[in-house]
Order: structure tokens, then sequence, then C-alpha cells
């Protein structure tokens, strides 16, 4: 059924608060989910600072859990929001339904490989002996979640291509709302600990989980999940792997950055280092996560107008995007000043702890300014198709450059060194990312248009 889609025609800053608002508010929710486990989990006086740090060596795994949810979710979400600027809605549909069933699959895979392998998992990723039964605990039970909380999180993406924002927030609410509210009924008043942490989410993620099969199985959605398009297709599922490696390959590169990071830490600053930095993870998570809604808000904007040959629409939602995105940013940063000792003590308030996690915020965020440009700006590659681009683009920050500066740093400066690798992968991936962007968008709508089309292409990536 054809429709006329906002997207190709509303103006654009309208577009942007309608699409991003709700998914920065959902991003930022959807982040509680660890967030709230850690709060609830370091203010717990059975668990304290050896709980926060179990919890934080399971991180980089779950964030295994999201790359999936983005591969499948953000790259078939693109592919999806591109076919209805081209007026393809029967491939639309089976974009979808592809996704769908990768997800799930993906979802049982891990699942399978983690209940078989969680403890040699957990000492890999940099549990040591004190932590590891706190993160067995936790990690147990969160894995039997995976199925829920990658599928839901990667057709989130399709409700927003659909049209629908606002529903695709109210999904994040309602699992991030739930597991607010499970965390301290389970952890305190039924003293289940790690593992009442680990209930809660997982209960939480499987609500969000029905909420979206039921979005595309009902009246509600423009373009229907169908039983008919679940029979898995090479070409489709080429294409949404295609668009969706640059969010993928973020997530994987973030998991195993973290798992460096925590094993760096343990070695040079001990278990009280890998609390604090798990604080830390939790309010970059808090404090930087708007900026994936704003990304999230952008691409459909991009994408379905770059797919309908809309030019100066295309350029007008990504510079937008830029300016919402570092505006974010540097409130972001204004707040890591002026209340550092204040956030820290949110989680823990051991003086130890706390005397790490302030000066490690200081040294961790100082060119926290410059990754609001350097996100949006990556992401746009991957909107317009141009997906070996961002992939590169997306790497250059916690690859490229963080990874070997945790390494190299820590060898020549200790704790220092680790520390202060994140302001320099920061600034000089911000800087990569620049020259990048800026030669693209000059061209863009000038050459020929068919080029246009030949970028398109998922062959041609």
């Amino acid at each position: 059924m054809q429709y006329e889609n906002p997207l190709g025609k509303e103006k654009i800053s309208k577009l942007l608060l309608q699409f991003s608002v709700p998914g920065i508010v959902g991003m930022t929710v959807n982040a509680l989910y660890n967030v709230v486990d850690r709060i609830f989990i370091g203010n717990s006086s059975s668990l304290g600072s050896n709980g926060l740090a179990g919890i934080t060596i399971g991180f980089p795994i779950t964030i295994l859990f999201m790359s999936m949810g983005l591969l499948f979710g953000t790259g078939g979400a693109t592919l999806f929001s591109i076919s209805l600027g081209r007026k393809e809605d029967e491939k639309a549909e089976v974009a979808l339904a592809n996704s769908f069933v990768l997800l799930l699959a993906s979802g049982l895979t891990f699942l399978i490989i983690g209940e078989i392998f969680l403890k040699p998992i957990l000492i890999l990723f940099g549990a040591s002996e004190a932590v590891l039964p706190y993160s067995m605990e936790y990690m147990r039970i969160i894995f039997f979640g995976t199925v829920f909380q990658i599928a839901s999180l990667g057709m989130n993406n399709f409700i927003r291509a659909d049209g629908s924002p606002k529903i695709a927030m109210m999904t994040m609410f309602m699992g991030a709302g739930l597991n607010t509210i499970l965390d301290p009924l389970f952890i305190y008043v039924f003293d289940m600990g790690m593992a009442g942490a680990a209930l809660a989410t997982i209960l939480a993620q499987a609500t969000s989980f029905i909420w979206v099969v039921s979005y595309f199985t009902g009246k509600r959605s423009k373009v229907k999940l169908k039983l008919k398009h679940m029979i898995p297709r090479l070409d489709i599922a080429s294409q949404i792997v295609s668009l969706g490696i640059p969010g993928f390959s973020m997530q994987i590169s973030n998991s195993f950055l973290n798992m460096i990071l925590n094993k760096s830490l343990l070695a040079y600053g001990g278990d009280v280092a890998v609390s604090g930095m798990g604080i830390i993870n939790s309010l970059q998570t808090i404090l930087v996560m708007p900026i994936g809604g704003i990304r999230q808000g952008v691409q459909p904007i991009v994408s379905f107008n770059f797919g309908a040959k809309k030019y100066d629409r295309v350029k007008t939602a990504i510079k937008m995007g830029i300016t919402a995105a570092s505006s974010i940013v540097i409130i972001s940063y204004t707040i890591s000043r002026i209340f550092p000792e204040f956030l820290i003590s949110l989680f823990n308030r051991e003086p130890e702890l706390l005397k790490f996690g302030v000066y490690a915020l200081g040294a961790w965020f100082l060119c926290l300014p410059v990754t609001g440009f350097q996100m949006i700006s990556s992401s746009y590659f991957q909107a317009i198709g141009k997906s070996k681009t961002a992939t590169f683009l997306t790497l250059t920050r916690q690859v490229i450059f963080l990874i070997p500066a945790i390494i190299i740093f820590s060898k020549l400066w200790g704790l220092n060194g680790i520390l202060y690798a994140a302001p320099f992968a920061d600034f000089t991936a911000a800087l990569v990312t620049g020259v990048c962007f800026y030669r693209s968008i000059r061209k863009l709508g000038t050459e020929d248009k068919g080029e246009v089309t030949e970028v398109l292409m998922m062959e041609n990536e």
C-alpha cells in the first residue's frame, strides 16, 4: 500500500524534534537498565563496590547484545527507510521481516554460548577472583534475556522508521520504568542481590519485546510484520548487514574497549579502579546517550530524503543534528565539571572509590564536547548508504585511536595514561571525521544524479 511519508515533506526542524526528542528520551531511558542496576547494587550494604565491579565486568558483554540489535535493527531500518523513500514498499516489508528473524537467531545464539561458557567468558573479560562470583550470579540470568533485549532494541528502530517515534519512546519507557520499579523490590525487599537486579532487567526486556511485536502485528503500524516474508533472503540479509555494520562495529569495538580497559584498570589500579570506571561509564552513558537519540532521529530523515533525491533536506537535517548533539554534550561536560563529587556519590560513597571517581571523571571527559560532532557526522555516511566510510569513522574513536592509546599510555604513565587516553582519542577522531564529512557534504547533490544511485547500491560497498 502506498502512502505519503511525512519524512519527505515536513519542515526539517519539526521532523528533527518529532523524531529525535523521543529518541533522546528513549535512549536515555534505555541506558537506565544498566545504570539503575549499578546504583542499587553500589548502594547495597551486602554488595557494595564488589557488586559494582561485578556488573562492570559484565557490561562489555551486554554491549555485545546491543551490537546485534544495531547490526540487524539499524541496518534493516535504514534499508526499510530507503526502500520507502524509493516507493519500494514490498522490499520494506521483506527488510522488516528478515531483520526480525536475524534478531531472534542472534539472541538465541548468545543465550546458548553464554550459559555454556559463562565462567571462562567472565574471566576473559577481566573478572578477578573476588569479583567473579558477583559477575556470575548477575550474568547467568542476564543471558536468558538476550533474545528479548536484542529483538526489542532492534525492532524499535523500525517503529521510528515507520513514522511512530512516540511509540518507540514508549517502548523504552515501559522497559526501563519496570526495571526501575523491580530493582529495589528484588534487591532490597526480597534480598535477591545480584540475581534480583538481573531478574528485574530481563522481565523488563521481555515486556518491551512483547510491545514491539504487537505494534507490527496490530493496527497501529503502516508496514506489517508478515510471516510470508520471514524466510531468510541472502540478498536482503547482506544489505541489512552492510548498512548495519557501522553501528555494529561501534558497539563491538566498545565491548572490546571495555574488556581491555577493565583488564588495564585491574592491573594498574585494582578492583577500586574497575568499580570507579564502572561509575564513569554509567555517567557517560547517561550524559552522552542523548546523542544516540539524535542520531536515530536524523537517520530516517536523511535516508528517506537521500533515497528521494532531496539533497537540500539531507544537508539541513544533518547540520541541525550536529548542532543539537554538540549542544547536548557541552551541557553534559559542564555538569560533570560543576558536580563531579555528587555524580560519583550517586553510585557509591566509599572514600577511596569516591576520590578515584572524581579524578577519573575529570580526565576521561576532558574532550567530551567534540564527541557530538564526531558521532553525528560519522552516522551521516551510514544513512546515505556509504557503509565503508561510516564504519571506518565509527572505529576511529574506540578502536583505531583509543585502544592503542590505552595500551601505550598505560605503559608510559600507568593509571594516568589510561584515563587521559580518552580525550586524546576523542579529539583525534573528531579531526579525522571532520575532514571526511566536509568533503562529502560539499559534493552532495552536485555530482551526476546517476552516480548517487550507484552509491546507494549495497553490492558496491
